[in-house]
């Protein structure tokens, strides 16, 4: 089995993050107005706004899965009618750049910010990781909606994650339903697999591949690159020594483009499929991989048009309408389901006095998220302790043209699994 490590350790970063990961907010209990919580207490005056955060990766390769988001979000807002409790909602929106730097900064900004009430977001696990804990630690409850790295939500989680909850399933389920389809229905005994070094690649790699020694497979290389790594064609020629049916990749755009091209050109590799994750689900990685994408296939969470709630076909018409495109990537009713999955919580908890002020409990916000139960657009949403609140439909998708502008969820990828 080879190990190949090249991706840098940010120290500062990850020093930063083991700090954060055990903090729990310090207690602040207030009684403002009509409202006494645990961990403070937010006034708005009359007439201002409600301020909720956000969160995604809105610059660089992978910025189709925060714009994606945010857009799904923006709806959110538009069909709750731009107001809550009669006061206006300011949506402030940070880039996160898909990076554990940029969730830093991002979750910083917003928690610096003292009229924060909940923060939406992110895309990518990588921000989420540092991200949750630093908003936790001022109170701030966070609703993720496509992060789905399986720390995040297990009953093991520090205490830092304990205001975080996500509306996408756990990878824990991915990465199962990715080892049944490799073992079970491609009929692959060998297995390699590569990893970026970030949360979502590193984990769901290595629950995929747990999995498919647990059904009868071996795992012949286990890798790890560089998100910025250009020249893959050592790590190919590597991979192809060990002779593997299946190459399991579930990285970000422009690295998985370039394995996805140099394989075409590297002996030893005719025979090995290459499988991707959710996160090549975008027209910029049809863009970045050119002609070899297609046939390239993605295990993904089964966002196709008939498994969605009943509300989504109104939903991509209001898309369409706003945004003047079909949506560009597939968690946007995840995004939609979070918004107003806060939206809901915050109209529960909240109080007006009669001067027209309204007070929200940090607190009482956090465990009216954690208590949400409803039909959501990507399904039903049903939160657990551990703020996990969405369940898993397993799905593959096989990309159909080398063309950006027939991208479209269901035709390019279209759904090959079950």
């Amino acid at each position: 089995m080879m190990l190949r490590v090249k991706s840098p350790i940010l120290l500062p970063v990850l020093a930063a993050v083991l700090q954060l990961l055990c903090v729990t907010p310090v207690p602040a209990a207030q009684t403002v107005g009509p409202v006494t919580d645990d961990l403070g207490v937010i006034r708005i005056p009359k007439g201002a706004p409600v301020q909720i955060g956000a969160y995604w990766v809105l610059s660089g390769p992978d910025t189709a899965l925060g714009i994606d988001g945010r857009r799904g979000a923006e709806i959110a807002i538009k069909d709750f009618g731009g107001k809550i409790l009669g006061h206006p909602i300011k949506f402030n929106v940070e880039d996160d750049q898909c990076s554990a730097e940029g969730g830093q900064t991002a979750a910083t900004k917003l928690a610096a910010n003292p009229q924060t009430v909940i923060v939406l977001g992110g895309a990518c696990s990588s921000a989420t990781t540092p991200a949750a804990p630093i908003l936790w630690q001022s109170g701030i409850t966070n609703v993720c909606n496509a992060c789905s790295a399986p720390a995040l939500t297990d009953a093991n989680r520090k205490p830092g994650y304990d205001g975080f909850a996500r509306t996408i399933a756990s990878d824990k389920d991915q990465g199962a339903s990715d080892a049944k389809y490799v073992f079970e229905v491609m009929k692959a005994t060998k297995l390699a697999t590569v990893h970026d070094g970030s949360p979502y690649a590193q984990q769901l790699a290595a629950v995929m591949a747990a999995n498919f020694t647990k059904l009868g497979g071996k795992v012949v290389a286990q890798e790890a690159i560089a998100p910025t790594d250009v020249d893959m064609h050592p790590l190919l020629s590597d991979i192809a020594a060990a002779k593997p049916d299946v190459l399991y990749m579930p990285i970000f755009v422009a690295a998985a483009a370039q394995i996805l091209r140099q394989s075409k050109d590297t002996p030893g590799l005719d025979h090995t499929t290459l499988i991707g994750g959710g996160s090549l689900a975008a027209p910029d990685f049809i863009e970045a991989a050119g002609p070899a994408v297609v046939g390239f296939r993605i295990g993904y969470p089964d966002v196709s048009a008939d498994s969605m709630g009943k509300g989504y076909p109104d939903f991509l018409e209001k898309y369409k309408t706003m945004f003047g495109e079909a949506p560009i990537s597939g968690y946007n009713a995840n995004s939609y389901d979070a918004a107003m999955m806060a939206l809901k919580a915050i109209t529960a908890v909240a109080k007006t006095d009669s001067a027209g002020n309204l007070f929200i409990g940090k607190k009482a916000l956090r465990d009216a998220v954690f208590a949400s139960k409803f039909d959501g657009l990507s399904g039903p949403i049903n939160c657990d302790a551990y703020g996990q609140c969405a369940s898993f439909k397993p799905a593959v998708m096989e990309f159909t043209s080398a063309d950006p502008k027939t991208f479209k969820i269901g035709t390019n990828p279209k759904k090959i699994w079950p």
